[in-house]
Parts: structure tokens; sequence; C-alpha cells
């Protein structure tokens, strides 16, 4: 066999049964292909400025010539690449800024961490402050701005799914270990200003099978005024066409989840914004029914310009920002804040 051929990769697959044990479960799984932990959320200042933010932290396990991956010194072998995003929404002036970096874990530039209790890549990381409660501390800076935050759960984490997956198709391993804060107190300073606001967090990870017919999705964050959460993904085909195997989980004030299956809830764009950047057309608004919990928002963002195009990147180009949310709920007005991310619609 010629040195040049890829040495392969013994990976896990995410599939049903799987033991969590935290807080270990909160920091990095090497042995599944893809992992991410996901931050986001909206901010206000105390003279009323609205913001929302990203930061999301990415591990990629890569298959490595063979010469490379038998090599003594592994301080720089790229078996393990570490991109992260940042991204910050003006909401009343209508900017949006977004950067990345892209590290391998080397003499300690990028990683997750069980030991040190954190996650980073560079000086944008998020340190566990408690493992016991769950506080974290956030930190990103760059070229526009810093961001500071202290992150308190309002209640407990959630694992999503059933049986400890999150299921996204039909064949073997075709799903992720999912979890998420739904409801992060924050606190903190934007470039030397005091922001507050509520935080998400995801984290998931997995290893993909190598015929999935997964091409894009539209994820909702929802967090509502009442203290109630919603997570909800829409999967999308490579026909274009919704999946059977969408879901989502509703968190109640107390924390108690209940599964939600495709059939369970209804998404139906309102409203596209074309990217002049990637030409991309998003449906940046939505009707949402939830008929079980008597359940229908409207989802409306006041910047439509919240995509991360990367067009020399080796990340996909995606819309992922901060939107509200109103409507009612058992015949009751109700609003909201949240995320909304959609991949998949440039061609």
């Amino acid at each position: 066999m010629k040195s040049s051929l890829l040495a392969l990769l013994t990976l896990t697959a995410a599939l049903p049964g799987y033991r969590y044990q935290f807080p270990r479960d909160h920091f990095n799984h090497a042995d599944y292909q893809t992992e991410w932990w996901y931050y986001t959320g909206n901010l206000q200042t105390t003279d009323g400025r609205h913001f929302g933010f990203e930061l999301t932290f990415f591990r990629q396990a890569v298959a490595l010539p063979a010469e490379v991956a038998g090599a003594e010194d592994a301080t720089w072998r790229p078996s393990q690449i570490h991109l992260a995003h940042l991204a910050l929404s003006d909401l009343d002036d209508r900017h949006f800024y977004h950067t990345e970096r892209l590290n391998r874990a080397g003499p300690g530039l990028a990683g997750a961490d069980f030991t040190s209790h954190r996650v980073w890549n560079g000086n944008w990381l998020v340190q566990w402050r408690s493992l016991a409660a769950d506080t974290q501390e956030l930190q990103a800076v760059c070229d526009r701005f810093s961001l500071f935050l202290d992150l308190t759960p309002a209640k407990p984490f959630v694992i999503h799914g059933k049986d400890g997956v999150s299921v996204k198709g039909p064949a073997p391993g075709e799903a992720s270990h999912y979890i998420s804060f739904t409801r992060l107190l924050a606190k903190g300073q934007l470039s030397g200003q005091p922001v507050s606001g509520v935080a998400w967090m995801d984290h998931e990870f997995f290893t993909s099978p190598s015929a999935g017919s997964l091409a894009g999705w539209d994820w909702f964050a929802v967090q509502l005024d009442n203290d109630e959460e919603l997570m909800l993904y829409r999967l999308r085909d490579k026909s274009g066409e919704p999946d059977a195997y969408s879901s989502g989980t509703f968190v109640d004030a107390k924390g108690g989840t209940r599964f939600l299956s495709a059939a369970d809830f209804a998404l139906s764009p309102s409203g596209l914004w074309q990217s002049p950047d990637s030409r991309a057309r998003y449906p940046i608004a939505w009707e949402i029914s939830v008929p079980s919990l008597g359940l229908h928002l409207s989802e409306t963002t006041s910047l439509a310009s919240q995509e991360l195009f990367t067009p020399r990147s080796v990340s996909p180009t995606y819309w992922e920002g901060a939107v509200n949310y109103s409507g009612e709920i058992h015949g009751q007005a109700i609003k909201g804040v949240g995320y909304l991310e959609m991949t998949g619609y440039q061609k």
C-alpha cells in the first residue's frame, strides 16, 4: 500500500442507547467525526440597544496520509481540525459582522478539554466556572468588538431526541447526540458596555454515514417570555423537500421536556431575502404551529442580512441570526426571542 493513501479513521457512530456521563459529555469526543458547541443569544445594553451574538466551536476528525498519521511527533498532527465562528448582529443600527478562525490543536492552540473545563480556539473560549452548577464564562475578542459574558443556567440542560439520539435519517448512525442549555442568563460587557440578556447553547457530536440524504436544515431556538423554550428543526432532503425525520423538543418552565415528531408541528415560510453575496434565497420569516401545545408563533427578524458568507473558507455559507417571536399559546398572547439557522440554500 502506498504511503500517500489515507490512513483509516476509527470513528464511533451516534447510536441508540448511548449512556451519557456528565459533566464529561459537555467536552470533547474525539472518536466522533464531527462535534460543535453553539452559543447564541440576544443582549441589551443599559441604554436599550439590542444585539445578537454567535460564538461557535467546531471540531472535525481528519483522515491523514499514513506517513503523517504514524509520525512520532504528534504536536502539529492535523488529525483534529478546529474551526470557530464569531458573529455580532447590531439589531438597531442593522449591521452584521462575522469572522472565523481555523486551527489544529498544536501546542494548545485550540481544543475542548475536560481536564481544564474549557472549549477554545485562540482567545475565543468558554470556561466552565463550576461543573456542578454548569456556570460558564464566554470570551471573544476580535478587531471589531470584544464580548465577555457570565452564563448561568436558569434550568437544567436537556437531551434531545429519544433513547440518547436525535435521529436525522433512516441509516444507522444518521443521528447525533444532542444536548442544549435552553435558557442561559447572560451578563457581561460588549466592547466595554454593560449588557445582559438570554443565551442558548447547543452541543452535538456524531459521525455522518457516507451516503446520507440530508441537504440542509432550518433550525429554530425559541425562548418565550413565560420561561418556556422550543427547539425545532426541519430537515430538507436533496430534492429540497421536508424530511420525515425532522423533530423538536418543548421545554416547560420547570425544565420538563416533551419530544416533538415531524407530525407534531408545522413550519411555513412567509418571506424571502436574497443575499447579495451568495445569491442564496433564505426564508427569513416563518409561521410556526404546535397544535398539542396550543401554540402558534410568527417569526420575524429586524436584520435580514445575517448570512455568514465565507467564499474562501473550508466552512459553508449559511444564515444564522437573532429573531423575534410573537403569537399565542392556549389563547394567551406570547412573545419571545431566539435564533434561526438555515443551511444548504447556496447552490
